[in-house]
């Protein structure tokens, strides 16, 4: 169990929705032998993710990860999304991302500020219309607001919240979830459920950007959960770990959206993130000490391979995932 009270209490909403859930179960036998084969192999994660990747300054890799975190949501529109050959939605986003800085460096606080959906759609490749340019002004919207916020609490600064964290992961998202689109809090039958996907997953990537140090030198970096999303949740479907009610499991191979907010939305991400607590603790009693963020990496990463991505996996659109 985690120290920081936000973290405690992220793992215990979602126990409490595992426990109560209609739509969304764990099979325990599945996740015991996953766990076991985890612990056995301890396979390395590869390196996908160019959101991990440091350039080669300081204050372009923590603009980088800190704009890219602010963006880092669309799945439910993914599937509309012109992507490039062999690349996810997300990969999509943020290689382009990437290239924009590599030819022409971040955006600063006050550019941010400007930007329009027809930058977000030149930056993406992507059209103004259709579920796409919606998209692309929900982008817009995202980095208009960090960079009103970078102005208004941190001198114009991407250093400014991490600064202001002072080495704790709980604080920096608490700092990001200053912006209403880092707001990640469900209502589940009467009781909040937080999640903060994104604002985890800021910490996260700090931490591999860096290395660890730095800027991404966390203290309570192993209290972190899984960043809950719709990816996650469907590697552990297509490993039967979770089994979803077949009235949800016909609805999700029929491609059809999932309600945000709705109690099986909530339960698809609240029950995998309690399933990954479990695998961890599956693991320490195996005598592999690893943490949240790591076997999440590892299911998103095996989320890529053509099996999994062949099956349809669950679609909301929001901002936080």
């Amino acid at each position: 169990m985690s120290k920081d009270p936000l973290f405690e209490q992220i793992r215990e909403a979602c126990a409490e929705v595992a426990r109560r859930a209609q739509y969304v179960r764990i099979d325990d036998q599945n996740l015991d032998q996953l766990a076991a084969i985890l612990s056995r192999e301890r396979p390395r994660v590869p390196d996908l993710d160019p959101g991990r990747r440091e350039f080669g300054d300081r204050d372009t890799t923590l603009a980088h990860v800190i704009t890219l975190n602010a963006i880092n949501f669309g799945s439910g529109w993914f599937p509309k999304l012109r992507k490039h050959a062999g690349r996810s939605g997300y990969l999509t986003i943020s290689h382009g991302l990437r290239e924009r800085f590599e030819k022409e460096g971040p955006w600063t606080a006050s550019q941010l500020i400007e930007l329009r959906a027809s930058d977000c759609a030149q930056t993406f490749g992507q059209d103004l219309e259709g579920p796409a340019g919606e998209l692309m002004g929900l982008f817009a919207q995202a980095l208009n607001d960090l960079g009103a916020f970078l102005h208004r609490e941190h001198r114009a600064r991407f250093a400014g919240p991490v600064e202001a964290a002072r080495g704790s992961a709980a604080a920096l998202v608490e700092i990001l979830a200053q912006m209403p689109l880092y707001r990640d809090v469900s209502i589940y039958q009467g009781f909040e459920v937080p999640f903060y996907k994104r604002a985890q997953i800021t910490c996260a990537d700090l931490h591999a950007a860096f290395r660890g140090k730095g800027p991404g030198a966390f203290r309570d970096f192993d209290d972190l959960t899984i960043f809950a999303d719709n990816l996650v949740p469907h590697t552990l479907r297509m490993l039967q770990v979770l089994v979803l009610d077949a009235a949800l499991d016909a609805t999700i191979e029929r491609e059809e959206e999932i309600r945000h907010d709705g109690e099986a939305e909530i339960e698809i991400r609240a029950v995998a993130l309690h399933a990954v607590e479990q695998i961890v603790a599956s693991c320490h009693r195996r005598g592999w000490k690893v943490n949240a963020g790591y076997v999440d990496n590892l299911l998103w990463t095996r989320g890529q391979s053509p099996e999994i991505k062949a099956r349809p996996r669950h679609r909301s659109r929001c901002t936080f995932y």
